[in-house]
């Protein structure tokens, strides 16, 4: 067969970006099937596919149409580093040659039928939201899923869909981030663990973020539509921890602070902490936030800053770095700190149907 696609480079290159590169950002072996105007991509492990990709390019020049399945690696590495002003694939003898100028590399192509299925995305259970409402969902919450190795549910973002409204949540056992926002769905998809890896892809390939996007949810995928792309994700099977019992009904307590100046003063004070004692206590009065660090060998800080709080004096510690991760993706300027003893969890909210649960952590007074 000879098949000849040519393509302007710059848009060329955005296979590239688009495909290729979210691959290497996933550090994941792949194969790249070329077909026609399509581009598809999969990454193979041992238990099946776990993502795959299929993508439509514009403005193709297709002399001779059919599939071609390259390397995805070498063939990033060659794309990348183009300087021509067109790309032009064509195979032939089991080989395809990408060419650009006067710059060509020629490769060993794959059988097309060991090309693994890319899915196709299913018309039930579906649900739309605006592109980049749901990447600012993804942003709010997969900081907050564990990277450890451990309980493997907990390595994916819960996905919820309830009386119209799409809830994201990730936790790692000792944070937990938690999202929400209207959505048009039709019927009721199931609670799903999307892999964290999975909603980064899903994010990094919406394109413009005022375009409508479509996620599918099957029994063990999910998949989401843009203008340009299909991109799907095995779900995660496991049972996510009950969230909503570490999410404080009622509270005793109650501050509101400057997020700017609480993320400037909370890494001041945990310069001096170690990584054995990691930990900043916060006390308040009214009107009043003291901040003390201490740790054996280092010695002690103290920063203090003006808050909203009234009532009895109280005080809870946190590991600094959980709070000052969470401070980073603050919304609205101002943060709101609710607990009831500095034995029970925190709850920051950071914005509009945004809130960040951190459990304490007990030192010596």
């Amino acid at each position: 067969s000879h098949q000849p696609i040519k393509r302007g480079l710059n848009p060329g290159k955005h296979i590239n970006e688009v495909v290729f590169k979210k691959w290497e950002a996933l550090e994941v072996p792949a194969d790249v099937s070329v077909n026609n105007s399509y581009v598809n991509a999969a990454s193979v492990a041992t238990s099946g596919v776990d993502f795959s990709v299929r993508y439509r390019i514009e403005d193709v020049k297709v002399t001779d149409p059919g599939p071609a399945v390259v390397p995805a690696r070498v063939t990033l590495d060659f794309i990348r580093d183009l300087s021509g002003e067109t790309v032009t694939l064509e195979t032939q003898d089991g080989k395809c040659r990408i060419t650009s100028g006067t710059d060509t590399c020629e490769l060993v192509t794959i059988d097309p039928d060991e090309f693994p299925v890319v899915p196709h995305f299913g018309s039930e259970r579906t649900l739309s939201i605006q592109g980049g409402r749901f990447t600012q969902l993804v942003q709010r919450t997969t900081f907050a899923a564990a990277r450890e190795a451990g309980r493997y549910a907990m390595h994916g973002i819960l996905t919820e869909v309830e009386d119209g409204v799409l809830r994201l949540v990730a936790t790692d056992g000792r944070r937990l981030a938690l999202s929400e926002t209207p959505v048009e769905a039709k019927g009721t998809p199931k609670p799903a663990i999307i892999p964290t890896k999975g909603m980064q892809l899903f994010s990094r390939v919406i394109e413009d973020p005022l375009d409508q996007i479509e996620l599918n949810f099957d029994d063990n995928q999910v998949g989401m539509r843009t203008k340009n792309a299909e991109i799907f994700a095995r779900l995660i099977d496991g049972d996510f921890p009950r969230y909503s019992a570490v999410i404080p009904k009622e509270v005793q307590y109650g501050m509101e602070a400057d997020a700017g100046v609480l993320n400037q003063k909370l890494r001041l004070v945990a310069n001096v902490t170690g990584s054995e004692a990691r930990a900043v206590r916060m006390s308040m009065e009214t009107g009043k936030l003291e901040l003390f660090g201490q740790s054996v060998g280092r010695g002690e800080a103290h920063a203090h800053m003006e808050v909203d709080f009234k009532g009895e004096p109280s005080e809870i510690a946190f590991n600094p770095d959980y709070v000052v991760e969470g401070l980073k993706n603050c919304e609205s300027g101002v943060v709101r700190l609710e607990f009831n003893d500095k034995t029970s969890p925190g709850k920051f909210t950071l914005g509009e149907n945004y809130v960040y649960i951190v459990m304490p952590i007990t030192i010596d007074t």
